[in-house]
């Protein structure tokens, strides 16, 4: 990538965006890709969550870590669950997990690609 192609995104405001657009989903989710194509190997997605949605049992495509921009969630992998909260970042396990909000709640999560 050049410098010409750079561009910036400003977090707290698409966080308050998507929070928006996730209070009126019926899944109580809404996400938009910062970061993703083929070519690349690092991909982030920002992900609003109202509280007591989540998303169920998956796996990600490679190392991964989740960043909390706003409010709390919780990471659950086999029986075992880990709260966290705004400004906190956590490595997912390479396994099976599940994502809860806690309280409506916005995370980044980043994945390397395999």
């Amino acid at each position: 990538m050049d410098a010409g192609h750079l561009e910036t995104v400003h977090l707290p405001t698409l966080a308050e965006e998507l929070l928006a657009q996730a209070r009126v989903a019926t899944s109580g989710r809404a996400a938009v890709s910062i970061r993703s194509g083929r070519e690349l190997r690092l991909r982030e997605t920002v992900i609003a969550l109202v509280a007591g949605s989540g998303m169920d049992d998956h796996e990600t495509n490679g190392e991964a870590t989740l960043q909390v921009l706003e409010g709390r969630a919780r990471v659950r992998w086999m029986g075992e669950s880990l709260e966290v909260g705004a400004g906190e970042a956590v490595g997912l396990p390479a396994m099976r997990h599940a994502l809860d909000a806690l309280t409506d709640a916005v995370v980044l999560l980043t994945v390397a690609v395999r």
